[in-house]
C-alpha cells in the first residue's frame, strides 16, 4: 500500500455518489490512509439517492475512519500538514465558485484552503449542471491555479443538459497518482 495520506472531501451532487464511492473504494485499496470529509449537504441531507446516515456509514466503512464534517476538524489540515493530497469529489458548482472566490466557510472549502497553504496538490472532480454557464467562470479561474488538478470531465448529457459537466470518476485514481507527481492527468476533456 502507498504511504501518502489522502483527504477525500464529498459535496452534495447526490446523483454521482455511487460512482464516487466506487472511486473512493479503489483509492482505499491503494493508499493506507484516506480521510473522508463531508460537506454540510453531503453529510446531512436525505435525498431520493439515499439517506445521509447510510451514506456516512458506507464512507466510514470504506475508509475505516470517522468522517470529518466540521470546521474545527478540518482546520488543522494546514498547520499540521495532515494530507499529502486532497480530493474533492464530487465538486459541485457551489464549491467551485467558493474556491474560485477564496471563500472557506464549509468543511470542504476550509479543508481546501488549509491544504493549499502547504502548496500540496488539490484534485477536483467536477459535477455541476452549470459548468458551461454560470460556473464556467469559476472553472476557468481554477484551471489557471497552481497545485489544482482536475479529474477528466465532459458533458454528461449534451441534449437534455447542454451546460452540465461531470468528471469521469473512473479516472480519479490515475488523476491522484499524476497529481502527486505534479502533473495533470490527460486528456483533461473527455
Amino acid at each position: 500500500m502507498k504511504k501518502e495520506t489522502i483527504g477525500f472531501a464529498l459535496c452534495g451532487s447526490f446523483c454521482t455518489f455511487e460512482p464516487v464511492l466506487a472511486a473512493l473504494t479503489r483509492l482505499c485499496r491503494e493508499y493506507e490512509t484516506v480521510q473522508p470529509i463531508l460537506s454540510g449537504a453531503a453529510g446531512s441531507l436525505d435525498t431520493r439517492f439515499g439517506t445521509a446516515a447510510d451514506f456516512r456509514s458506507r464512507i466510514e466503512a470504506i475508509c475505516r475512519r470517522p468522517v470529518w464534517d466540521s470546521l474545527t476538524q478540518v482546520e488543522p489540515i494546514g498547520p499540521k500538514k495532515l494530507l499529502d493530497l486532497l480530493v474533492v469529489a464530487p465538486c459541485t458548482g457551489n464549491t467551485l465558485a467558493k474556491l474560485a472566490a477564496g471563500v472557506a466557510d464549509t468543511p470542504v472549502t476550509l479543508a481546501c484552503k488549509a491544504h493549499l497553504r502547504n502548496a500540496r496538490p488539490l484534485v477536483l472532480a467536477v459535477s455541476t449542471n452549470d459548468g458551461l454557464a454560470a460556473n464556467a467562470r469559476s472553472l476557468g479561474v481554477l484551471l489557471d491555479r497552481k497545485q489544482l488538478f482536475f479529474v477528466p470531465f465532459g458533458q454528461d448529457d449534451p441534449e437534455k443538459k447542454p451546460t452540465s459537466l461531470v468528471a469521469d470518476f473512473t479516472r480519479l485514481p490515475e488523476t491522484v497518482a499524476a497529481a502527486l507527481e505534479g502533473r495533470q492527468f490527460q486528456p483533461l476533456l473527455v
